[in-house]
């Protein structure tokens, strides 16, 4: 305080003692210098007069006394202070907080009432006062937050910034949703200040790569309870750099940290990088290489196949331009029995086949939501689901069917090479025979001919049993078994892995997992659905893979080159089926197709809206 304002200040008291008096006799006011002459031993004039309430007069505030005399006679006595009258913000905030639960009243904390002067934004005067009732967190002030504001920094954290000032809300139980959402919420309002991180040298990917982690996804979706927050890594009050031995995600703490929820955490399983960033070749090699390699393996396939799409797309729709044109003109070549029904697929291929469907419903619709977690359709569906947990519970499920149908994928194969007495060869011809679905050099001749035939250079190529772009599919389930599967497991049960395991394959495994789901799910609802019921010779469905069946006209026309095999063999006629599938078996499984179509569809459209408006 200035030596002026010292010298001003006795002189506006003698001012208000001549003045107010000829008020008080009217009963406006009473004079403050009057009340002082009886309380000098508990208030002092020159510190009442500097603090912020020294502006008014004592009955400002004790509006009960409104006769001094009476006062005096002990007649009339204050009563409690209502600080609403003047601080209404202050009070309605203070109303709905857990110091009121608490009967903490606001005397409680500005007992200093006399003397309270503005705190102009120092940090310090908040922690000086939360401390002299919350003395258990005296660790915040050895926190790497404490004693940054010690220091004079306030863009530290101080206890205000994360309880706010007046409204404190109760945390509840610490399960809850409330207590979980505090864990991660009042870390973002600073951390996520990239300027104000920037400013103070501190690492300013912390949101972000919590953000992309399987816990900062869930958070984001709207379900803390389910994972880690910042605060159950780093403490709420103890927070301290990881060099610091007493630091909770200090190397040596690390076990004991990550067990809180990994029950069995194993030293290895603390590799994992909380916050690795997979952009960041120097810092993680590993990351970026998976990442680059997973990317390369996402634009080389989309980029090979939807060319190939699309130029079948517009080829096909030129052939049947060209088949309608020589109907017209009587040019039409007449298949004797042409709607003859053949078996092309046998009960178990279908069974096989629609656990395959269900599965990958299952997977993509829980799965989608997580990779696109920012997305408001995201957190739309995992509500739908009953919340994330119920989500992860279907995910899992899916999982577990696709095991199911990978080990009858095994099975028949093995039956194929080894046990079936209508093939001829050994295991060797069988595998790389007409009747195989493993790639052979025919591809190689199928696939230049049905580029020629794009490019309008050659005849439409006549195929076998199988086409290169089946196989591709076939092989595809064994690839993908690997790669998610493989790290779907990973991550399923890190803390098992995690005994044998670095942490950081989970960062791997997650990348993988993450990316070849993903072109899974785009090449099936793009590339696959063209292929099999989008392309102009099938739309819109192609049923075969339902009923098993294939006229004779689609037989010869689609798959040439097996019929005169299967003629030459004299065979044909043990393949024919005598009446087709029944009403209600085909309408259930047309319907349970279209639907698994629509919705294919329509997340393809939400994963373009996802890339083209989310932070990937």
């Amino acid at each position: 305080m200035s030596q002026k304002l010292h010298r001003f200040i006795p002189m506006l008291l003698l001012l208000l003692a001549i003045a107010v008096p000829a008020a008080a006799e009217n009963g406006v006011a009473i004079d403050p210098a009057a009340c002082i002459e009886c309380h000098e031993d508990s208030i002092s004039l020159l510190e009442f007069g500097q603090s912020v309430h020294g502006k008014n007069a004592c009955t400002s505030c004790h509006v009960e006394v409104t006769s001094l005399e009476a006062h005096a006679d002990g007649e009339i006595m204050p009563g409690p202070v209502k600080c609403s009258r003047c601080h209404k913000k202050e009070t309605a905030e203070h109303y709905a907080s857990v110091h009121m639960l608490n009967d903490v009243k606001c005397a409680d904390c500005h007992y200093d009432v006399h003397t309270h002067n503005y705190w102009k934004g120092d940090k310090n005067k908040i922690i000086e006062k939360c401390t002299t009732c919350h003395d258990d967190h005296a660790d915040y002030l050895d926190s790497i937050h404490g004693q940054a504001v010690s220091a004079g920094n306030m863009d530290s954290a101080a206890c205000s910034d994360c309880h706010n000032l007046h409204e404190i809300k109760p945390l509840g139980d610490a399960a809850s949703h409330e207590n979980r959402d505090f864990h991660t919420k009042v870390c973002l309002n600073c951390h996520d200040n990239q300027e104000m991180m920037t400013r103070n040298g501190v690492f300013n990917v912390a949101v972000k790569t919590y953000m992309e982690s399987y816990h900062g996804k869930n958070y984001r979706l709207g379900y803390p309870e389910l994972v880690a927050g910042c605060a159950d890594c780093h403490t709420s009050h103890n927070v301290r750099p990881h060099t610091d031995p007493k630091s909770s995600v200090n190397p040596a703490n690390l076990v004991e940290t990550c067990a809180q929820c990994h029950e069995n955490a194993s030293p290895l399983f603390t590799k994992f990088y909380s916050h690795g960033e997979h952009s960041d070749r120097d810092k993680y090699p590993i990351l970026y290489w998976t990442f680059i390699c997973m990317t390369g393996l996402l634009v080389g396939t989309f980029g090979v196949f939807w060319i190939h799409t699309l130029l079948w797309m517009f080829r096909g729709f030129v052939e049947n331009r060209e088949k309608k044109l020589a109907l017209m003109h009587g040019e039409h070549h007449v298949i004797p029995e042409a709607y003859k029904i053949y078996r092309r697929f046998n009960r178990r291929h279908v069974a096989l086949h629609f656990l395959v469907i269900i599965s990958f419903l299952l997977l993509s619709l829980t799965g989608l939501p997580l990779k696109f977690a920012d997305q408001p359709w995201a957190k739309l569906m995992m509500d739908f689901y009953g919340g994330a947990h119920t989500a992860a519970l279907l995910h899992r499920v899916g999982a577990g069917i696709t095991f199911i149908y990978f080990a009858g994928a095994i099975v028949l194969s093995i039956h194929f090479l080894f046990i079936r007495k209508d093939l001829p060869g050994n295991w060797l011809l069988r595998l790389f025979g007409p009747d195989s679905l493993c790639p052979n050099f025919r591809d190689i001749r199928d696939v230049t001919g049905m580029v020629r035939w794009f490019l309008f250079r050659g005849p439409k190529p006549t195929f076998e049993r199988w086409t290169y772009w089946e196989k591709f599919d076939f092989i595809a389930v064994f690839w993908g078994m690997f790669a998610i599967g493989g790290s779907g497991l990973m991550l399923w049960f890190p803390e098992f892995f995690g005994l044998f395991l670095p942490g950081w394959m989970f960062n791997v495994a997650t990348i993988v997992h993450s990316d070849e789901a993903l072109l899974a799910t785009g090449f099936i609802f793009t590339v696959h659905f063209f292929n099999t019921h989008g392309r102009p010779e099938k739309f819109p469905m192609d049923f075969v893979i339902f009923n098993g069946e294939i006229n004779k006209e689609e037989f010869i026309e689609e798959r040439g080159d097996q019929w005169k095999r299967y003629q030459e063999l004299g065979i044909t006629e043990d393949f024919v089926k005598e009446k087709p599938s029944g009403v209600v078996y085909d309408f259930f499984f047309k319907t349970f197709g279209f639907i698994a179509v629509i919705i294919g569809l329509a997340l393809v459209v939400l994963m373009v809206y996802g890339f083209m408006h989310g932070s990937h």
